[in-house]
């Protein structure tokens, strides 16, 4: 959960001390926090609360609530408002990117385009749950006073900010009425723009009017003038958009792209509307490789099982239990409400080989009593029999090593959960289908062995099954000849592991080329907008100048402070 907290024109040094701490004293005492960092900028602190896994986010978000009226009293009275908090999951990047440029608007025009329209319509598409504005800010007029000026006058900043605030105070104006008409006084007299400001009258001195325009600067501007954001070569607006828990990517994203052509309808012509980053292609582009794995999987086993028995009904057997026991974790799948991610394909890739391992042995046993003179029927019945007990023991070993990862807690048990689940049920499954739906199978498709009616093909690959059988032989003979040399192989190849697993680069993820770079650029503690902005900008020239570099969007300043930016970069 973050915190933030905002006291106009205050110091970082005044906002850690006067903000940042008392809140730090309120937060600190809710339980199932294992971190806070705070961190304090030009008139803005954010302090970062992370909970143990275990804990109730919607809970402790109740519990930060009361922590910030707990600690009203403690804070600023030139706070204009009280501290807010949101719920991030540090763990999911933004789904979506969107960028605004235009050649005639101003940025404070685009970020009020962003906000009225854009922003407003992007959270309403199914899965958005967060829609953050950056690169500028809100139209608004500034007024910088002249502090020789006010003291030649005699002028106070109280004289100021009272003439302003009553000159820009919406009033009812009453009415005017007859004895027949009734009319509602409607004036003009509201402030927009810096052209209205400056002829204020601050007051009557000496016979003459002091005006705004006689004591400060006065010009349209934005809200926040220490945020710039950039699209390429062009100044931008940026959107950043994010999903809601557990919603899916790909259908988030492809809604949203389905809505960009209404939006860009309603914005003037002059405003470009663009895609900066998007994850989408790159999940595709990986869950299309895991279903290509799968499917090589299943045809390379299929191979195997035809290349070794010679027949076609029995290699079709073990195909057929894939896609039976692969639906049925399917439908355990939707009960607990995964989706096919990254994380339940690996799991269903590697009970691709377990599922036909199972296949497989009863297959094998059930053709062995057939290929000994036995009827069909009971074959399968004798054989389901007799490799029963050693497939219902193989495969509860098999589910207590995966099933034990829900039991580990942490982050480990709550990044493989799915993994977990979906690998133990698919292993179930395919003990049912196994023992069930496997022996039906050769029941009826097997056909009793008469070796005169075996075509080339079956002999060719009993010879080779005859060839593999008589080397297995040899070879075992040979290793329990020499029994000293077998142990001392065996030690050498468990030390060598040993080595390798010391040597193995470690990870917690495997990286992964997804085509996008994603970085922040911090400066001093301190550093001023001015400076910042020219080095950021040398930043982009440099990334987009490489030839490999698609498009750079980011911006500089905002709730980070002045010293930080945030970089996108398209390959």
């Amino acid at each position: 959960i973050v915190v933030s907290a905002s006291l106009a024109g205050a110091s970082p040094e005044v906002m850690a001390s006067t903000v940042a701490t008392p809140l730090e004293r309120s937060l600190g005492s809710i339980a199932g926090v294992n971190t806070m960092t705070s961190n304090s900028s030009q008139g803005t602190t954010r302090i970062i609360l992370q909970f143990d896994l275990n804990r109730d986010i919607n809970g402790a978000a109740r519990e930060v609530q009361a922590a910030i009226n707990a600690s009203r009293n403690l804070l600023p009275s030139g706070m204009r408002s009280m501290p807010t908090y949101k719920k991030v999951n540090p763990s999911q990047a933004p789904i979506m990117v969107l960028s605004m440029t235009s050649t005639v608007l101003e940025k404070g025009q685009l970020y009020d385009l962003a906000s009225t329209i854009l922003s407003q319509s992007l959270s309403q598409v199914s899965g958005v749950g967060e829609v953050q504005i950056g690169g500028s800010s809100l139209p608004a007029v500034r007024i910088e006073l002249e502090p020789q000026m006010l003291s030649q006058y005699g002028v106070s900043l109280d004289d100021v900010r009272t003439a302003i605030t009553n000159a820009n105070v919406r009033r009812p104006k009453g009415f005017v009425e007859d004895d027949q008409h009734n009319w509602q006084v409607q004036a003009n007299d509201q402030l927009e723009g810096a052209e209205d400001y400056a002829p204020l009258i601050i007051r009557y001195q000496d016979g003459a009017t002091l005006r705004l325009k006689d004591v400060a600067k006065v010009s349209d501007a934005v809200e926040d003038r220490y945020n710039s954001g950039f699209y390429n070569n062009d100044r931008a607006v940026l959107l950043v958009v994010n999903r809601q828990a557990g919603a899916n990517i790909i259908e988030t994203v492809a809604q949203i792209k389905a809505q960009l052509p209404a939006l860009r309808a309603v914005l003037p012509a002059s405003v470009s509307l663009n895609i900066a980053m998007d994850r989408s292609p790159v999940i595709k582009a990986t869950l299309h490789e895991a279903e290509m794995t799968l499917l090589i999987a299943v045809v390379l086993v299929v191979m195997v099982v035809f290349l070794f028995l010679g027949s076609f009904r029995a290699s079709l057997i073990p195909t057929l239990a894939v896609p039976v026991s692969l639906v049925g974790t399917f439908a355990i799948m939707h009960l607990f409400g995964f989706s096919l991610n990254n994380l339940s394909l690996m799991a269903l890739i590697l009970a691709t080989g377990l599922v036909v391992d199972d296949a497989i042995v009863v297959l094998e046993n059930i053709s062995r009593h057939i290929h000994n003179g036995l009827d069909p029927m009971k074959a399968a019945f004798l054989g389901a029999k007799e490799v029963g007990f050693t497939l219902l023991s193989m495969n509860v070993s098999l589910v207590a090593v995966f099933i034990s990862i829900l039991f580990m807690g942490g982050l480990v048990e709550s990044l493989f959960r799915e993994f977990s689940i979906t690998l133990s049920v698919s292993i179930v499954v395919s003990l049912i289908v196994s023992l069930t739906l496997t022996p039906m199978l050769c029941a009826r498709w097997l056909k009793p062995h008469d070796a005169e009616k075996d075509n080339a093909f079956q002999r060719w690959s009993e010879r080779v099954n005859d060839r593999m059988v008589a080397a297995y032989d040899r070879s075992l003979g040979w290793v329990l000849r020499h029994r000293r040399l077998t142990v001392l192989s065996l030690l050498v190849t468990v030390i060598v592991n040993v080595a390798l697993y010391v040597v193995v680069p470690k990870t917690f993820l495997p990286q992964q080329d997804t085509g996008q770079l994603m970085g922040f650029v911090r400066g001093d503690d301190g550093l001023s907008f001015s400076v910042m902005q020219p080095k950021m900008e040398i930043f982009r020239r440099t990334v987009l100048a490489d030839p490999a570099v698609e498009s750079v969007a980011g911006f500089i300043g905002g709730s980070g402070g002045t010293n930080n930016a945030f970089m996108i970069v398209r390959l």
